[in-house]
């Protein structure tokens, strides 16, 4: 048994593939990864075989933050048609003999990925980590570069129904040129064409329920988490050891403008509620702006057993910080920039295990409103009593569906 899968975004969409690997080859199957290049060295460690795809995502979202205007409608064609040819052809160099293929990450990816499962003859899954990514009556889409939705239109199955227009417009130029170049028949709704009739939500279902009544059908694992077996490094120790616990501040994989700027707030408002400092360096590059012993600089560290061990995490509000966070039971600020940040803002506050920070921008003022609410000893108690409830299990469970899967529609072999 073999299983492609690809994630073409940055760590929050490759680090719950990576999951969901180790839970395949625990079961015995073999996997092959398709990502961008940024992520070599997790997969090397986990013992996973890395097809790598493209040019660096970082740099790609570095150069996007720094240019001096956002994708546009006219320009997003056409970089989405480069995407899925080069997609398309990273995968199916890699892809024969495989008896399934999951994907996730940008459209124009994730739909060269369904176009080789096509091809082959296997079944195709989409998964997406948050709910409000899928179509539902209960939540709006999100527009897209250049194409506002008409102010008039609040249904939301209206507004889902526009949004395969926009999707076809902006992302499926690629899979166009690919079938009438195959001589195969065109696909007229791209946007389901990618997510398929039968996506997977991999999202915990205390933080990140699928609402109810639904029009699509969704299956629902839980988070996929990858176990993180990695000691604390010694200085970090040695830090947290030094006195109470510290408030941690990183972006992840989201790089932030004016990181400087954004330091010096930070920094200002943890110290103001009389608290040390944990700076994660990520994609923003945060440093320490001066030698005061009450804050501290890491890199990349095991998330999972530095959480347990702080006063609170403010971050950007990714899947996978989030459901780390709330595993362990620390309070959280989310300072939400783009795509699913602002939902997971908005269940932390309803939980109350968090505050959802206002707005994108981040002042030393409004840090210090939001935690206020976070470092209460009623958020605190709330955060502890969520974290009983958050599941580990969401991988074994999605690998145990994709080999069931694999059985029920895979056809069988020719004689």
């Amino acid at each position: 048994m073999r299983v492609l899968l690809l994630a073409y975004g940055s760590r929050g969409d490759v680090e719950p593939m990576v999951g969901l690997a180790l839970q395949l080859r625990a079961l015995g199957a073999e996997t092959q990864m398709c990502a961008p290049p940024d992520f070599a060295e997790l997969l090397d460690a986990s013992g996973l075989p890395l097809a790598p795809i493209g040019p660096s995502i970082r740099e790609m979202a570095a150069q996007a933050m720094a240019g001096p205007e956002p994708l546009s409608a006219e320009i997003l064609p056409q970089l989405a048609a480069a995407m899925f040819a080069m997609t398309y052809d990273a995968v199916a160099a890699v892809a024969e003999g495989c008896d399934a293929v999951v994907a996730t990450g940008l459209p124009p990816a994730a739909g060269a990925a369904r176009a080789v499962a096509e091809k082959l003859g296997v079944p195709y899954r989409y998964v997406a980590y948050f709910p409000t990514y899928l179509p539902s009556p209960h939540h709006p889409p999100f527009e897209l570069p250049g194409r506002p939705f008409p102010p008039d239109v609040t249904d939301n199955r209206a507004l889902w129904d526009l949004d395969i227009e926009n999707v076809n417009v902006l992302f499926g130029t690629g899979l166009a040129a690919h079938r009438a170049s195959a001589g195969l028949p065109p696909v007229d709704n791209f946007r389901d064409y990618f997510l398929s009739d039968h996506p997977w939500l991999a999202a915990d279902p205390t933080l990140g329920p699928w609402p109810q009544p639904a029009d699509l059908d969704v299956v629902q694992t839980g988070a996929w988490i990858r176990p993180d077996e990695r000691p604390l490094p010694a200085d970090l120790e040695a830090f947290l050891d030094a006195g109470t616990p510290p408030v941690f501040v990183g972006f992840g994989s989201t790089p932030m403008p004016d990181s400087e700027d954004v330091t010096r707030a930070a920094v200002a408002a943890v110290r103001a509620q009389d608290r040390r400092v944990l700076l994660s360096r990520g994609w923003a590059d945060l440093a320490l702006l001066d030698d005061r012993d009450d804050c501290f600089a890491v890199g990349e560290v095991n998330q999972q057993a530095l959480f347990g061990r702080v006063a609170a995490v403010v971050h950007h509000g990714g899947a996978g910080t989030t459901t780390t966070a709330a595993r362990a039971g620390a309070p959280q600020v989310i300072v939400p920039q783009m795509g699913d940040q602002p939902y997971w803002a908005g269940r932390v506050a309803e939980l109350g295990i968090g505050a959802a920070h206002d707005g994108p921008t981040l002042t030393t003022e409004s840090l210090s409103a939001a935690l206020t609410t976070a470092l209460t000893d009623e958020t605190r108690a709330r955060a502890a009593a969520v974290a009983g409830t958050i599941r580990t299990d969401g991988a074994t469970v999605a690998a145990k569906l994709l080999l069931e899967v694999i059985g029920q529609e895979k056809p069988p072999a020719s004689t």
